[in-house]
């Protein structure tokens, strides 16, 4: 756990959680990283906390210690081949499964979201509160509400960010199906920054025309890849570079690297190079993302079932081409001591969602799903951006305004509002901020936290 304590003691109302994403972030960074970013108000009167989630970082960190060769980027997500074939995705998790039943360990098989909740409400006793108030991002924000429905009488004030369906048929297994809706919804926010810039980059002036430059890559790269400097692999192929799309896509600030690549990829390299992520780091996050997803809820068996999906899902979704569908891991998992929590509207009303309208990772449109779970318990801000994450992210000072609110000084929105776009953001004026976290293969092949 790292905390900071306000300033301003006298002022302090409590301890305001930041809930790691993922699943598998770290989250002891996290207070020294927002303390320059929330605003005054919200600093005076809370300390911050954050914590590694069990089996993560500091937290007695776990692994299933994959073959070196079945530690490529591009396995983590179920990307399928060319043709729509999935035998080698269903190969890799057979082999996923059986390394993690023989090395993970005792850590590994207690990691689901309700234990999640559970260490939070043990850190909750550990700082001598009564209460919690947390801000929850992506999968934080099913961490947050499974910790208001277990114990909604712990909960001061609450803030649910970029919102997972919290369905108890599907949880993650709808996650990963969201994100062919994602990227649908988002796509057209990345034609309209290209299109300006088609001298730039030549992706087509419109989005019709960066739609088909898009797939007509994807395709060309499938067949005859290109080498890529640094990357593990060291290739950029059709799946790279959907990868890349759907790793860009999260930021505005992601569209100049998207571009750039595609560009590079269009005249036939050369491919910049580029840097893969530590493998231990692969390793620990591929343990933790799996366990998590797979002992939260019980995943088909049926691997023609998981063919069919793919076959219909790229035919629908042709920018991510089956993937989010596809087999995982969890097909050959034991099954889960526990069911998936049942989010409901029993407890106090002291809840507020922020969703972007355009998610690539959390759909509005599913995260409506969680506004219903909640019922009178919360209230939703909607705003008109994309990317994944919104408070702080966008620039959208009414939406900002609305969370600051909440959480400095408990003035809640009466009933759901809409916030407008924001005249300019981060990132659409084609320049990468001042200290950008430049994207790398390790983000085009990582598992992509929700």
């Amino acid at each position: 756990m790292s905390r900071i304590a306000t300033a301003k003691p006298a002022q302090r109302r409590g301890v305001l959680v930041l809930i790691p994403g993922g699943p598998g972030s770290s989250g002891l960074n996290r207070p020294s990283a927002y303390i320059g970013k929330l605003p005054r108000p919200v600093l005076d009167r809370y300390d911050l906390v954050s914590f590694d989630p069990r089996g993560v970082g500091s937290s007695t960190p776990v692994s299933c210690r994959l073959a070196p060769e079945d530690v490529e980027q591009n396995k983590f997500m179920p990307w399928p081949a060319p043709n729509g074939d999935i035998s080698a995705n269903v190969a890799w998790a057979q082999r996923a499964a059986a390394a993690c039943r023989a090395n993970g360990g005792s850590v590994l098989r207690s990691i689901s979201t309700r234990d999640e909740a559970r260490d939070l409400d043990a850190i909750r006793a550990a700082l001598g509160e009564q209460r919690l108030s947390y801000w929850g991002v992506s999968y934080g924000t099913y961490v947050g509400a499974v910790y208001a429905t277990m114990y909604p009488d712990r909960t001061d004030r609450v803030v649910l960010d970029s919102n997972d369906d919290p369905d108890p048929a599907l949880v993650e297994r709808g996650w990963a199906a969201n994100y062919a809706i994602g990227v649908e919804d988002r796509f057209p926010d990345f034609a309209a920054w290209a299109g300006p810039r088609d001298a730039e980059y030549h992706l087509g002036a419109d989005e019709a025309s960066v739609r088909s430059t898009y797939l007509g890559l994807a395709a060309r790269l499938d067949t005859a890849p290109l080498a890529w400097p640094g990357a593990d692999p060291p290739v950029f192929d059709g799946n790279a570079l959907r990868a890349t799309l759907l790793n860009g896509l999260y930021s505005d600030t992601g569209f100049p690297q998207v571009a750039a690549l595609m560009r590079a990829a269009i005249a036939g390299g050369p491919m910049p190079s580029t840097a893969a992520a530590p493998e231990a780091a692969l390793q620990n996050t591929f343990a933790v993302v799996t366990a998590t997803i797979c002992q939260d809820v019980a995943w088909p068996r049926d691997i023609q079932s998981y063919a069919a999906g793919v076959a219909a899902n790229r035919h629908a979704y042709p920018l991510t081409a089956g993937m989010p569908v596809n087999i995982y891991t969890c097909a050959f998992w034991p099954a889960p001591k526990e069911p998936p929590v049942r989010v409901t509207p029993h407890g106090p009303s002291n809840v507020l969602l922020i969703q972007n309208l355009r998610d690539p990772a959390t759909p509005y449109s599913k995260a409506l799903n969680l506004r219903a779970a909640l019922g009178d318990r919360a209230r939703l801000v909607s705003v008109d951006a994309g990317g994944h994450g919104s408070y702080l992210d966008n620039g959208n000072a009414c939406g900002d305004a609305r969370v600051t609110a909440f959480l400095a000084y408990g003035v809640r929105p009466a009933k759901d509002v809409r916030c407008p776009a924001s005249p300019a953001t981060a990132g659409r004026d084609g320049q990468m901020p001042a200290s950008p976290e430049h994207m790398t293969s390790a983000d085009a092949g990582r598992p992509v936290p929700w």
